[in-house]
């Protein structure tokens, strides 16, 4: 089954939409929620309809195209009194429009970038749109709408390659009668549609080397339980979920072989920011020896943060640790604590599977040498 974890649409009336696959009610329901602005793509970023780095990363680059876009309607209902106005100060029509335009785009774009703190792709998407506004400089609304959707499905196209490549390389390191442990969801929902980590187990499984894919629950918003275990189930991938505690009693048992993750930041050191529990897994996995794999593509490299002492970590509310789903089983006021991330540092990390190939034993060094 082909997962299509965000697509575009241009209506035959003229509206331009991006339509996301709701994360938060998979797998009872397959729906999809429509973003049509910066606006309510940023709450689709932060209230999780979208998750994952990858997809966040490209989600918001539509997002800065869809307001491009809404602007350039709105502006073109008003254009002919801004011409005649235009016209009486001796400034053309195009000059006139332009200066809201571009005001409009920088307030969307920073409504984008508080969306979520932590996964640096979305970061860096925003950097290849502020290029293009630069690169066109003084050009028309239209222009630019149309400059900001071509890199928005080009970043799109981009990321089912590279991630395609990323599984290539990873599968290499895996064996025949391979047992993983993944955790969190790095898979087609989490990118444009094949996955990072879960694209080295696609990989790998293509080739007959999976007997089975250990999946943690990955609380408390549970994206191994919904999400990774509903996508293997897709791929007919044997798969089987455990309890997150449940890691180091299987590695003591010898029944897993290797550990593959994905990542929302990589800092200059090779140090690794992912889901909360990704830490404990690379303790663990040190602890019996097994190979600790990290699947993520060069756009997650911060190079900017020296170490992962830098990077930001989010907490998110409340209610998700509490309950779920409209159930709560944590008593009234009690105190929380919920960081969504933890970071793994890199002397824990066997590699660093990127679509370039495979970084092994992450340092300064070689992350420079991996990445520039």
């Amino acid at each position: 089954m082909k997962i299509d974890t965000l697509h575009y649409l241009a209506r035959p009336d003229g509206i331009e939409l991006l339509e996301l696959i709701d994360q938060r009610v998979l797998p009872q329901q397959v729906r999809f929620i429509s973003c049509t602005d910066a606006g309510s793509t940023a709450n689709a970023i932060r209230d999780m309809v979208v998750r994952g780095a990858p997809a966040i990363g490209i989600t918001a680059a539509y997002g800065m195209a869809l307001e491009a876009a809404t602007l350039v309607r709105t502006f073109r209902g008003t254009a002919r009194k801004t011409n005649t106005r235009a016209t009486l100060h001796g400034i053309s029509s195009e000059e006139e429009r332009s200066k809201p335009f571009f005001r409009a785009m920088a307030v969307a774009r920073a409504r984008l970038a508080t969306s979520r703190p932590t996964a640096v792709n979305l970061f860096w998407a925003l950097a290849r749109c502020d290029e293009v506004l630069a690169g066109l400089g003084a050009k028309s609304p239209d222009v630019v709408a149309r400059a900001l959707l071509t890199l928005a499905r080009r970043l799109h196209r981009e990321d089912v390659a590279l991630n395609r490549a990323m599984g290539a390389h990873g599968a290499a390191l895996l064996q025949a009668g391979t047992r993983i442990l993944t955790h969190c969801n790095a898979g087609a929902l989490a990118t444009a549609g094949y996955g990072t980590a879960l694209g080295v187990i696609r990989a790998a499984h293509a080739q007959r080397k999976i007997t089975n894919v250990w999946v943690d629950e990955t609380r408390p918003f549970l994206q191994g339980a919904r999400l990774t275990a509903w996508e293997l189930q897709q791929e007919k991938i044997p798969a089987t979920l455990i309890c997150d505690n449940m890691a180091a009693s299987l590695m003591a048992a010898g029944k897993v072989d290797a550990v593959i993750v994905g990542a929302d930041r990589v800092a200059a050191n090779g140090d690794v920011a992912n889901k909360i529990g990704t830490y404990g897994l690379a303790v663990l996995a040190r602890a019996h020896r097994l190979p600790f794999y990290v699947a993520a593509p060069l756009s997650t490299f911060d190079l900017a943060l020296a170490n992962g002492k830098l990077i930001p970590i989010e907490e998110r509310a409340a209610d998700e640790m509490t309950g779920y789903f409209g159930k709560r089983w944590a008593p009234e006021k009690m105190r929380v604590f919920n960081p969504a991330f933890d970071v793994t540092p890199a002397r824990l990390v066997t590699a660093i599977i990127t679509e370039r190939g495979v970084l092994s034993k992450p340092s300064r060094l070689n992350v420079a040498r991996h990445v520039v």
